[in-house]
């Protein structure tokens, strides 16, 4: 027995040597972490359980050498709660995915989804191993992972992508949750060398998908770090956000930040004429326990805030208006931020606060090109189909359609009040002089004058206390009493069911 023992912790030993000691040697010559270095950074001390430790390539010949064939998966606890994690192996064919890469993952998987277990995805790699996909019959057994296309956001997928990722570490990432990205790593459908044999196309790696292609242009990662440290704190922090799964709501915390605490501060920094702006991020500060708060796409759609926080030790999701970017107003990448966060909080269950100060969508003929129609009617599908809590607070100016798509009257929110600076408004008197009275101003010997004028005796009370006193809205509030206002109306709002919603949004594909 002690013979047959010592040869299994041989054949074990080998195998947490992934590649051999030049290949883990190369990676740390690169600054990077190996698979298991990255699974010890993100677990607790000693709770990783592997599974498949003895895998390895099914290609015959190919058995040596195949350690695990090329992931680590397994079971694990992160601050105290049970996970799936699966890393990606560069030391192993550079990380590519063969037949038995994928049956690990797909087992791995199942079992999270079975058992509630958020899964960890720690990912570098070449996507699909050519060898295991040549051929009509290779192929034919390795299209897109079905456990992903009908994942149905069961359990909080959360991807961090920790070096050049093409392929399958891309499909996992854009199926995600939460995607934290590495500065200098790259995260595209193919490699740049595949790029220029397919199109002639010669491209950096930087160029074809680097962070900053990802947070300016497509909003397929939701947070940036500049090392491997960072993106897996930031993958835990996300957790704390998030319930075990689609069954459960995200747990309270305790706190001592006092729940009927005073914004005395915001009188100094919203100022009352619309056109200055302020930065909404000190509002949110303000307003959430302990000034604490998780952002979503930073930098995607900057004109639109999403963030994860807490008011009296319950989770929510926040999505303010930036009046620091075009004045607020809203383009089609700030639509798609939003509907994608609209899904998140109502998949797992966490109730939305909406901060209006917008003067409406940036139109134009290039926002038409974009689509900005279907964009505006996405967010506000996703924000019909939420079952939520929602509460909605027009803390300066909330204009137009956009008025809607902020979650005011008739769209779904459970209260919806303003602060008394609020403007509430069809248009801008401006652009509504210049609508109707165009011709006329047009024609007018003193033109500034004559706008002057109209503006005089043409308007509308775009105050709150119209809507207010027809009942369209539920009141006016001291703007120093809005976290005690949140705090009272979540706990009413989750009365019956805690915030526990209907799921209608556990299907939208994500990132759609």
């Amino acid at each position: 027995m002690n013979k047959i023992i010592d040869e299994l912790l041989k054949k074990k030993d080998k195998a947490k040597l992934g590649g051999g000691p030049r290949k883990i040697e190369k990676q740390h010559e690169l600054g990077a972490y190996t698979a298991r270095e990255r699974i010890e950074k993100l677990v607790d001390e000693g709770s990783f359980l592997e599974l498949g430790q003895l895998a390895h390539s099914d290609q015959e010949g190919k058995e040596e050498g195949s350690a695990g064939d090329g992931v680590v998966t397994g079971l694990a606890k992160v601050n105290g709660r049970p996970v799936a994690v699966q890393a990606a192996d560069k030391t192993v064919f550079a990380g590519t995915e063969g037949m038995v890469y994928f049956r690990k993952t797909q087992a791995l998987h199942n079992l999270a989804v079975r058992r509630g277990l958020p899964m960890f995805n720690l990912m570098e790699g070449g996507g699909l191993r050519m060898p295991d996909g040549m051929g009509s019959d290779g192929i034919s057994q390795m299209l897109f992972p079905q456990e992903l296309l009908q994942h149905h956001r069961q359990v909080p997928l959360i991807t961090s992508i920790l070096g050049d990722s093409f392929g399958g570490p891309t499909w996992t990432a854009v199926s995600s949750d939460f995607v934290s990205q590495v500065k200098g790593t790259a995260m595209a459908v193919a490699g740049p060398r595949m790029l220029e044999v397919a199109t002639g196309e010669k491209v950096s790696n930087e160029e074809l998908g680097g962070w900053e292609v990802h947070a300016e242009y497509t909003g397929q990662a939701d947070h940036f770090s500049e090392t491997e440290d960072e993106a897996i704190d930031n993958m835990k922090r996300f957790l704390d956000y998030m319930p075990q799964n689609s069954e459960e709501a995200p747990a309270h915390r305790e706190t001592t930040d006092d729940p009927h605490r005073k914004l005395d501060e915001v009188v100094d920094i919203v100022p009352t004429r619309t056109k200055r702006a302020y930065d909404m991020k000190k509002v949110i500060r303000l307003i959430v326990d302990e000034e604490d708060y998780f952002e979503m796409k930073a930098e995607y759609g900057k004109a639109l805030i999403t963030v994860l926080a807490r008011i009296d030790g319950r989770v929510v999701g926040v999505i303010a208006n930036q009046p620091m970017q075009f004045a607020g107003a809203a383009g089609a990448k700030e639509c798609e931020k939003a509907a994608d966060f609209i899904c998140l909080c109502d998949s797992y269950h966490i109730p939305l606060v909406f901060l209006h100060d917008i003067p409406g969508f940036r139109v134009s003929s290039d926002a038409e090109k974009l689509k900005m129609p279907t964009k505006i009617m996405m967010w506000n599908q996703a924000l019909a189909q939420s079952t939520v809590p929602k509460i909605s607070i027009v803390i300066r100016k909330s204009v137009g359609a956009a008025y809607g798509n902020m979650c005011g009257p008739t769209m779904g929110a459970d209260f919806v009040v303003a602060w008394p600076t609020a403007e509430i408004n069809f248009t801008g008197p401006e652009v509504g002089i210049n609508v109707v009275y165009g011709n006329e101003l047009k024609n007018a010997e003193n033109i500034e004058e004559k706008r002057s004028e109209l503006l005089e005796t043409w308007g509308f009370d775009s105050s709150p206390y119209k809507a207010t006193g027809k009942h369209l809205i539920d009141d006016v509030i001291d703007p120093r009493e809005t976290r005690t206002f949140l705090s009272q109306t979540l706990e009413f709002a989750c009365a019956k069911n805690g915030s526990m919603s209907k799921r209608w949004l556990a299907n939208w594909p994500t990132g759609f």
